[in-house]
């Protein structure tokens, strides 16, 4: 399958505004993808309804071929998304909030436990992991964020906004770790964004939005 996302002719109306207007997005098996466009331009909509989150006016969106609008349950099973404001209990540790996760996806203890630790290895927070997430700052709360879509092993992620309010250095983590997701672990990355030279720095393809 070339094409694991296709979007044909994706609408979506609110209140007379058309948020998304007619786009066709298509995104490769394996590839970084750049979804490029300044705030408002219809980003978060679009990915909505990428995962089944929000029905689409007209339109239609397949993820590994489902239907997101009639199949939304296969398409979270296989994706993992990260929101621009991503929330963890504050008063749990970093590896209580991912064993949350896992026991909300059916994940059996036993393998939980394994994968949990994978994860917190590969976003770098393995000596913090039981440390209270209230603690953490922003850049380490993005990357449990990226820890908790890679922990139900996803085909492919969703990423908004990951850099959002975080400084130089957390950005750089933040952006070789989406690479090593891509080159360690075969995933495909939707990295959402308006910052034109961060997508170009490691995006394979890039598609470009504005006004809908």
């Amino acid at each position: 399958m070339e094409w694991i996302v296709e979007t044909n002719q994706l609408t979506k109306v609110y209140d007379g505004i058309r948020a998304v207007d007619g786009v066709d997005l298509r995104i490769r098996e394996g590839e970084i993808f750049g979804f490029l466009g300044p705030n408002g331009a219809g980003k978060t909509t679009t990915i909505l309804m990428l995962l089944g989150l929000t029905e689409p006016t007209s339109g239609e969106v397949k993820v590994f071929g489902y239907n997101a609008t009639k199949n939304p349950l296969r398409v979270k099973r296989i994706t993992g998304y990260l929101p621009e404001n991503v929330g963890f209990y504050e008063y749990l540790t970093a590896r209580e909030n991912l064993t949350y996760i896992t026991r909300l996806n059916d994940i059996g203890s036993e393998e939980a436990s394994s994968r949990i630790e994978e994860v917190l290895s590969l976003v770098g927070l393995l000596e913090v992991a039981d440390r209270e997430v209230g603690k953490f700052s922003r850049g380490m709360l993005q990357r449990l964020g990226i820890a908790a879509t890679l922990v139900k092993e996803p085909k492919l992620v969703i990423l908004d906004e990951p850099t959002l309010g975080i400084d130089p250095e957390g950005v750089e983590q933040i952006l070789a770790l989406i690479t090593r997701m891509k080159q360690e672990q075969n995933i495909t990355i939707l990295l959402s964004s308006h910052l034109l030279h961060q997508v170009q720095k490691i995006c394979d393809r890039i598609g470009i939005i504005s006004q809908g």
